[in-house]
């Protein structure tokens, strides 16, 4: 299936779930370069919640561009798999070797603004990630490393506490609280 048809047929959790769906289908239809950052707008991301086996705890890593602990994702660069872009970031970030994928359907998403920054002395505007979340599974003893041009720490958080390790309010509250209260009801 490719990946317009499962975010067509993925039930959003919440309103903002609602809304995003609709804003990122809406793009998928309009852009041929939505998988490509040269689109300055919007392009598609995806990312991972990454769980250890006993699901207490999550993990992240301390992204320099936010200069926040954060979910392990990143740009598509024109793969549409978004699945295996997530599990290729969560191994590229973080040095883990055993993923295992909990669920391959979409577990969340997202349209996130990204506010202008500057990576490798290139100036990168304002713009959208419209981001897709997996959930997925990682062994919590294999070795951690840190991508030095993109994070400065690699660490599992208590499930609670890796929310509180955000210092972005808006994904502490609207994005890691619901990822968490989805993972809960999993049982």
């Amino acid at each position: 299936m490719n990946i317009l048809s499962e975010i067509e047929q993925y039930t959003p959790y919440n309103v903002q779930e609602e809304k995003d769906k609709k804003i990122i289908l809406d793009f998928l239809n309009e852009y041929d370069d939505a998988f490509y950052r040269t689109n300055l707008l919007a392009h598609m991301t995806a990312s991972a919640w990454v769980t250890n086996k006993n699901r207490d705890k999550i993990l992240m890593a301390y992204h320099k561009i936010y200069d926040s602990w954060s979910w392990l994702g990143g740009h598509c660069d024109g793969n549409e798999d978004c699945l295996k872009v997530a599990i290729k970031e969560v191994k590229e970030e973080t040095g883990v070797s055993h993923i295992k994928v909990l669920d391959e359907n979409i577990f969340s998403l997202e349209v996130l603004a990204v506010e202008s920054h500057y990576k490798n002395n290139e100036y990168v505007p304002t713009h959208l990630h419209l981001n897709v979340t997996y959930l997925l599974e990682a062994d919590e003893n294999d070795l951690l490393f840190i991508k030095a041009d993109e994070n400065s720490g690699v660490a599992w958080f208590e499930i609670d506490e890796a929310v509180k390790q955000s210092n972005e309010k808006w994904f502490r509250d609207n994005i890691y609280s619901k990822l968490n209260n989805k993972l809960r009801s999993l049982g």
